[in-house]
């Protein structure tokens, strides 16, 4: 009779805001942190606590790591290489420099060990829920052998291409998230000018966007060029256009007469037919 495949060994190194709460959720079996109070709470829950990263690279077969930054990525991997055994999958989710990626990943298979860099989204809200989104980046058997264990703490996990696209993927879509950030500022310096109700403003945004999918739902090609009239998508995007100038242009007249200087909009207004797609002689 042959013996039954055993489920790959799920380590968790780095157990704070995200990691603590995606470890959570299982299968990790053995996890470490510097912080003894975030590992019990794991141990709590029925996971071995190990006295090192080089206690879980022994043990584990797939090792997710969440620390702050590309210096402790590195030490933590340099703390696990004597442990790593061939075969084993290490998947970074800090976010880190594609480059730090490449090298960890060029050192780890002198080891006979595949390193996926899988950032995630989603905020410690999503972590807590188990629904973050992760971009992988590594090679397709890599992708499949940490499949199961991310499936654990997220609802959307996506190979985007080799080792480093999964930072690359990050760092675009932050570019969205944090000059989101800068044009919800002006937004609301404006309604508050106007005598706007931000606590209201902020639930309508929310709402809309939830339906809408807000800024992000315009990432729907496979190329920035601009589009032929002929595309599926032309005819919308140009009504989009159209309800964007005009909505800009009643805002501005706004701001001009409330005395709120908007210089982010005023700056991004004229790029909003290439950012759709239009091209230029058509806006």
């Amino acid at each position: 009779m042959e013996d039954q495949k055993k489920d790959p060994v799920y380590g968790f190194i780095g157990l704070g805001q995200m990691g603590g709460p995606m470890a959570a959720h299982g299968p990790a079996a053995i996890v470490y942190d510097v912080s003894p109070e975030a590992v019990e709470q794991l141990v709590a829950k029925g996971a071995k606590a190990a006295a090192g990263p080089a206690e879980v690279a022994a043990a584990a077969d797939v090792i997710s790591v969440m620390v702050r930054d590309d210096a402790q990525v590195v030490a933590v991997f340099e703390a696990m290489a004597p442990a790593l055994r061939p075969g084993t999958v290490l998947a970074v989710h800090s976010t880190i420099r594609p480059r730090t990626a490449e090298e960890l990943a060029e050192r780890a298979r002198e080891l006979g060990v595949e390193v996926v860099d899988a950032p995630v989204s989603g905020s410690a809200f999503g972590a807590i829920a188990g629904t973050l989104a992760v971009m992988v980046g590594g090679t397709e058997e890599a992708f499949a052998r940490v499949q199961g264990p991310f499936a654990a703490w997220s609802g959307l996990a996506l190979h985007v291409g080799p080792i480093g696209a999964g930072t690359r993927a990050k760092l675009a879509r932050n570019i969205l998230q944090f000059t989101g950030f800068a044009a919800a500022a002006e937004a609301q310096r404006l309604a508050e000018a106007a005598g706007i109700s931000l606590r209201r403003l902020g639930r309508l945004v929310r709402h809309s966007d939830s339906v809408s999918g807000g800024p992000g739902s315009v990432i729907l090609r496979g190329t920035t060029d601009p589009m032929a009239p002929d595309d599926p998508l032309y005819d919308a995007m140009r009504h989009a256009l159209a309800l964007g100038e005009k909505d800009l242009s009643l805002a501005f007249d706004l701001a001009d007469e409330l005395g709120v200087d908007l210089p982010l909009t005023r700056m991004a207004a004229p790029l909003l037919a290439a950012a759709l797609g239009i091209p230029e002689k058509e806006s």
